[in-house]
């Protein structure tokens, strides 16, 4: 037997055939309905959930054709069985061709009836199924595509897709903290930028990382409606790593009742994947910042540089851009080993790494090759910029006082050489060759910087 879930609406004009049928299906344990026209049927159909609907073919008014075609029109359209007494049989099987899931001729049999039906009904609840089935191995693959990706700048944007996909809406933000405090928008799909910065301002404080996915609290209701936002319609999952809060997911315009359909669940895990995803792909960026960084100053390593020089080559290449390598070595800096040990001198180092940030632009890079050797990647930079931003290096280190804080305080100098894609070199090779060699011509007067343009020809 079917589920007593099952909902049928009988439609007939005449009230024998229509007590007839809610008797028979009723003992069969279905939910009935009855109407005695089809404008009727057509407007309950459009109020409640109907699995199938039994109609006569001819009635006055709105007729059973008329009633297919309105049900097939609807976005979960419930199955039809057509019941012909005074139509023709060609005008049911045409009726088939439009859609409707079987026929019934007057008079018949009523364990055919239930024969009819019941084979419907399966029918129907077979192919919910396997729509369901398909709709798991999606979701299950998508799950696994997310969680899979360790690449944030690609793990992000796909995310917020797949959740406005999920939970019906078009428009959305996501965000990560660099720093672990400053948010940064990272994906954006139908919101103004100024808008989406607003609502991470806002919801941010709303963020618990043990939360997943839930809807902001009352109270900033008020600051929403500044931005003409909703908090009803706002659903926001945070991005961790373990305890820590690393970035969110912010989405927009979701309807009010999707709190209370089953597809939610479906969301939620996708955003465990997403969650499983995004801590992957912290540790990946960890490691590979272990990878690449200097553990002393913080700064990357000579690693690192093979692999930021190679892309900004070809960054280069692509838009028509210059950019200048730095080298930079400090003058005599063995002599604060000597009189003030390892550990001071190391502490010096790490100052020096500070005074270099300060020095280079968000965009620039900076790198410690080991001992007191660095080097700086100054993008869209040509040679003239490159001495200008070196001589304030050269400035900053020669006056500052290093191990002020230990009673220590020592001074040291800083030699400097550059050279500049593609001006000087168009190989990365040949581009680490001439600034090295540059750095090198400097240290014979020391405190100095040199450009490819102060070597002397090769002979």
């Amino acid at each position: 037997m079917i589920s007593v879930q099952s909902n049928i609406l009988v439609v007939d004009d005449e009230l024998f055939f229509r007590k007839l049928y809610r008797d028979l299906l009723t003992e069969e344990g279905y939910l009935v309905e009855v109407c005695e026209n089809g404008d009727d049927a057509i407007a309950l159909i459009q109020q409640k959930t109907i699995d199938l609907i039994l109609t006569d073919m001819v009635m006055p008014g709105c007729n059973g054709l008329e009633v297919l075609r309105r049900a097939r029109a609807m976005s979960n359209p419930p199955d039809v069985i057509l019941v012909t007494g005074h139509a023709s049989l060609e005008s049911a099987i045409d009726a088939l061709k439009n859609g409707a899931r079987d026929y019934l001729v007057k008079p018949f049999n009523p364990e055919e009836l239930k024969h009819v039906v019941r084979a419907c009904l399966d029918q129907r609840k077979l192919l919910t199924e396997n729509d369901h089935l398909r709709r798991q191995i999606q979701l299950f693959q998508t799950g696994q595509s997310l969680s899979s990706l360790i690449d944030l700048k690609r793990l992000i944007p796909q995310a917020l897709d797949v959740m406005l996909r999920e939970m019906n809406t078009s428009a959305g933000c996501a965000f990560v903290l660099k720093d672990g405090a400053t948010p940064s928008i990272a994906g954006l799909k139908n919101l103004h930028a100024d808008v989406a910065e607003e609502l991470v301002d806002i919801l941010l404080p709303e963020l618990d990382v043990f939360a997943g996915l839930s809807q902001p609290q009352a109270q900033v209701g008020k600051r929403l409606s500044k931005i003409h936002q909703r908090r009803e319609n706002l659903w926001m999952l945070p991005l961790g790593d373990g305890e820590v809060l690393k970035g969110g997911i912010i989405l927009c315009d979701v309807s009010d009742s999707i709190a209370e359909e089953s597809s939610l669940t479906d969301v939620r895990y996708l955003c465990d994947q997403v969650l499983l995803g995004f801590e992957n792909a912290c540790r990946y960026e960890d490691a590979q910042e272990l990878m690449y960084t200097d553990d002393l100053t913080g700064l990357y390593n000579h690693r690192y540089m093979q692999v930021a020089l190679s892309h900004e080559i070809k960054r280069s290449q692509r838009y028509g851009l210059q950019f200048s390598l730095l080298f930079l070595d400090l003058d005599r800096f063995k002599a604060i080993n000597d009189r003030h040990g390892h550990l001071a001198g190391s502490a010096a180092l790490k100052e020096v790494g500070y005074l270099l940030r300060d020095c280079v632009r968000d965009v620039d890079t900076l790198f410690r090759f080991g001992g007191d050797e660095f080097a700086a990647i100054l993008v869209e930079t040509d040679g003239k910029t490159a001495r200008i931003v070196a001589e304030r290096i050269r400035r900053v280190i020669e006056g500052h006082a290093f191990l002020k804080d230990q009673g220590k305080s020592s001074y040291v100098t800083v030699t400097a050489g550059y050279a500049t894609y593609p001006q000087d070199a168009t190989e990365k090779e040949r581009l680490l060759d001439l600034a090295d060699r540059a750095m090198y011509a400097g240290k014979e007067s020391r405190n100095i910087i040199r450009g490819v343009e102060d070597l002397s020809p090769p002979g």
